[in-house]
């Protein structure tokens, strides 16, 4: 998986087919995506096949503005104390 935040440029996803990643994310401050390499090319989808149950078009621009107002440090801390919930839980089913 590769992670992108483009700031002052365009990313392009031919070295990334070149390597075969098989998921690109991309954030802009217009439009977060998720790419997904099918049959050699990218393919913009809804959800990620890494991560298929939670919902990550919504998630990450929601983390990131949040991010921005409370800081980077604190958002990450309670987004992981979340996921590690939520592990425990399916894990305990």
């Amino acid at each position: 998986m590769a992670i992108e935040a483009d700031v002052t440029s365009i990313t392009t996803l031919d070295a990334y087919e070149a390597l075969a990643v098989p998921e690109v994310w991309i954030y802009t401050q217009e439009k977060f995506t998720i790419n997904v390499l099918t049959n050699g090319k990218y393919v913009e989808s809804t959800t990620s096949p890494t991560f298929p149950g939670l919902p990550i078009l919504e998630l990450i621009p929601k983390l990131v503005k949040q991010a921005f107002q409370d800081g980077s440090s604190k958002v990450l801390r309670e987004f992981r104390k979340q996921m590690n919930s939520q592990t425990e839980t399916y894990n305990a089913n």
